[in-house]
């Protein structure tokens, strides 16, 4: 089926064979390497350097011509973390996939949703056994809220995150301005999606924001003063020190029993500048660093209490969590920790998506039975 221009293709026929998730990389960049072992993909998941993106997202639909694909500029890990090069993640039996794209994501993603709801029929999605899958160029939030209104009609789940550059890629065509998703389908078990939260509220650190600027992530007030003066007299540093403080202690906002984590970009006079949009009268909180070590290991014996088998975990870890681990020397162990659970690839991303939710410093993912 051919949509905009998009090849959507769809294995429907049921098989009792497992999930079998492939990672290939190359820290060179050498597409064909990264590739090496594939066999009949099913489903392909890019994750390339900027400078190589779109000839990486040609020469993959030249090699594995109308496999359904999507990809983006960014980082990837299985065991290893290829900061430079290319990953590529491969699903090679057990699932039905659609892929496709919503464009104009800044302006009105929403004139492309029937896209979204032609796919759920296509892939014959339900809540048991499809995960929604995507990569996005920004505006996150009014994209998530848009792709939910059609998942939550049959409380399908999503994970995802931004790639870099303001680029993805869905079916061999890269896009600027959009977000591309995959539909995939378990036909040998059900899936579960995950969300990783290792920061804990500071309750005596409650705040009501004011003075936002929406457009441009600003937080200007915190209980009627000045942002950047709250923070830095609570944890008492610098103003060149806020940007790797958020590391430990990010803000966040109140949803219901949730806590959504709102990172700091940067400062912006005497507001700081956040990587998710801050409302005026947003109930705020200060987050504090946990135990993660700790924290993980709970996530992972949650994940086998909930599994008998694992076929296949993808995870987006944010940007931030990755530079954390690497400087307290744990980003290794984690991948080793999570290479336990199974075969486990995932991608780093400016921003993580989990259902309907944006969020910051967390880790999603999607385990397939």
């Amino acid at each position: 089926m051919t949509q905009a221009g998009i090849i959507v293709r769809n294995h429907t026929e049921e098989r009792e064979n497992n999930v079998k998730q492939f990672y290939g990389m190359s820290q060179k960049g050498d597409l064909k390497e990264a590739v090496s072992r594939f066999q009949n993909p099913q489903f392909l998941m890019l994750m390339s350097n900027a400078s190589q993106f779109e000839a990486h997202v040609e020469k993959l639909e030249r090699l594995f011509p109308g496999v359904p694909s999507i990809g983006c500029i960014g980082m990837s890990y299985d065991t290893r973390v290829v900061e430079n090069g290319v990953g590529v993640i491969a699903f090679c039996d057990g699932v039905a996939v659609s892929a496709n794209v919503l464009e104009d994501v800044s302006t009105m993603p929403v004139k492309f949703i029937r896209r979204l709801e032609r796919d759920v029929e296509e892939v014959g999605a339900s809540q048991q056994d499809t995960i929604c899958l995507d990569f996005c160029s920004g505006n996150d939030a009014c994209v998530l809220t848009t792709m939910y209104s059609v998942l939550r009609k049959r409380n399908i789940s999503l994970i995802g995150g931004t790639g870099d550059g303001g680029k993805v890629s869905a079916n061999g065509k890269v896009y600027e301005n959009a977000v591309a998703y995959a539909l995939v389908k378990n036909l040998g078990g059900k899936v579960k999606a995950y969300k990783e939260n290792i920061y804990r509220p500071m309750r005596e650190h409650r705040f009501i924001a004011s003075k936002t600027d929406k457009a441009n992530y600003i937080m200007g007030e915190l209980n009627g003063k000045p942002a950047k003066q709250v923070y830095q007299s609570i944890l008492h540093v610098t103003e060149q020190d806020i940007t790797s403080q958020t590391f430990k202690n990010p803000f966040g906002r109140i949803n219901g029993d949730e806590i959504c984590i709102i990172s700091i970009k940067e400062v912006n006079g005497n507001a700081l500048t956040c990587f998710r949009q801050v409302n005026d009268s947003d109930v705020l909180i200060l987050l504090e660093l946990g135990d993660y070590k700790k924290i993980v290991k709970n996530t992972i014996q949650s994940i086998r209490s909930d599994f008998s088998r694992i076929s296949a975990v993808f995870s987006v870890n944010c940007l931030f969590r990755y530079l954390l681990f690497s400087e307290n020397s744990y980003m290794q162990e984690y991948l080793q920790e999570m290479k336990a659970l199974g075969n486990h690839a995932g991608f780093v991303g400016y921003g993580e998506h989990y259902n309907n939710r944006f969020v910051n410093q967390s880790m999603t993912c999607v385990v397939f039975e």
